[in-house]
């Protein structure tokens, strides 16, 4: 048996063009042409649920148009194996937290069985956070490996590191999302520094008629005339729902017909996000005017889409962050952005000129009345921001920066 392979739809480079431009374009080809047939696989946790998924959707067949053979491939696991590790995305996030000998007993368990069911040769193999990170010392692999990080492990709880830090070593080259997030010890030498992107063409971010998406939004049972306040992410502690609902009580004190909707999508390597679930909504009480949607209510990249679109404000109220796609995704759609001062989002929240910079509910909801009751200053900062994105944070760039760490490494 092999591991599960993710089938995806082929997508063009040249449809990219009159986005970011034909020199970028051009610019790619360049890079890839020394990597011509290069064998390239990505392995991770999950093909559906979270930013990473969204990411190699995009990435992998854009890769395979710049002319390199790749694969995507998703390791297995059971709920033991899920539950131990969210809990080492939470201890290297910082959270204080027990690690003990049977959850590091059953990660290096469910590593080796994956390793076994890793086949094939490749030049390059990009091994996705650390649900998978084990897989090279179990399988002593061939070709180039790299560890890439999407979590913020600058601050991480020790146990949780001093168990990850040996495998993370074993990796010829690691990818983190900042400098800042880079945990202790970590070879800068053989050290990238790659932050996220979004797919401008994609369901959930390419440019959708406002009458269809008020249709959509309207069929969740919102009322599209009235001032929407939308925060997506998951259901998880991190990301501060609770905090939102407080946010918006502070706006609904003074704009009573305000709407909240809080969009998640429960992931399959998440099992903790169902508890968080009934949390958040045990907090949103019986008011009517908070709607908490997920993907089991049909809500998919397109429905997300149109929440985005239709937004007055979006919010990203993160305590802790990798980088915040949801962010980018909202920014792109010329929305401000009311974010937490954490992670990634101060990269792409401009204070002042392209959304909010929060530290608190208070300051949040202060901050989310101020652009409901400034709608031009609003649309000001929201083109700001789409073009914040298209410079900096599009599918072409992450594409780019790929490539050049492949020709280093390959060099």
């Amino acid at each position: 048996m092999m591991l599960q392979k993710v089938e995806l739809k082929p997508k063009r480079l040249a449809d990219y063009g009159p986005i970011v431009g034909d020199e970028v374009i051009a610019g790619i080809h360049a890079l890839a042409r020394p990597l011509q047939g290069a064998r390239v696989v990505h392995v991770n946790a999950t093909a559906y649920g979270g930013g990473v998924a969204e990411m190699l959707y995009t990435l992998v067949p854009l890769m395979r148009d710049a002319g390199l053979e790749v694969e995507w491939q998703v390791i297995e696991g059971t709920d033991e194996f899920f539950n131990v590790t969210k809990a080492c995305h939470n201890g290297l996030q910082g959270m204080d937290i027990p690690f003990t000998a049977e959850m590091k007993a059953i990660w290096q368990r469910y590593n080796e069985l994956n390793a076994t069911k890793f086949e094939g040769k490749y030049d390059f193999v990009v091994i996705h956070d650390p649900q998978p990170a084990g897989l090279l010392r179990y399988h002593s692999g061939n070709g180039h490996w790299v560890w890439r990080c999407h979590i913020d492990t600058s601050h991480p709880t020790p146990a949780y590191w001093d168990f990850f830090a040996p495998y993370i070593t074993d990796y010829e080259a690691t990818i983190f999302t900042m400098e800042q997030y880079v945990g202790p010890g970590v070879d800068t030498e053989r050290l990238s520094i790659i932050t996220p992107t979004i797919d401008p063409l994609s369901p959930k971010n390419a440019p959708m008629a406002k009458g269809k998406a008020r249709e959509i939004v309207a069929g969740f049972g919102l009322d599209v005339s009235r001032p929407l306040i939308t925060q997506v992410s998951r259901f998880d502690p991190w990301k501060d729902p609770l905090g939102v609902i407080d946010a918006y009580r502070i706006v609904k004190a003074r704009v009573p017909e305000a709407q909240l909707a809080l969009v998640g999508s429960m992931a399959s390597d998440d099992p903790e996000g169902w508890y968080y679930l009934d949390k958040t909504s045990r907090h949103a009480g019986a008011d009517f005017d908070i709607h908490i949607l997920h993907n089991f209510h049909g809500v998919g990249a397109l429905e997300v889409g149109a929440f985005q679109t239709v937004s007055d404000v979006v919010i990203q109220k993160s305590t802790r962050e990798g980088f915040g796609l949801v962010v980018t995704e909202a920014l792109w759609k010329g929305k401000p952005v009311v974010g937490g001062n954490v992670g990634g989002i101060p990269l792409q929240v401009v204070d002042g000129k392209t959304g909010f910079l929060v530290n608190s509910a208070e300051e949040c909801g202060e901050k989310t009345l101020y652009l409901l009751q400034h709608p031009q200053e609003s649309a000001h900062m929201g083109a700001n921001a789409r073009e914040h994105v298209r410079q900096n944070f599009l599918t072409t760039r992450h594409l780019a920066d790929y490539l050049r760490l492949f020709k280093k490494l390959g060099g």
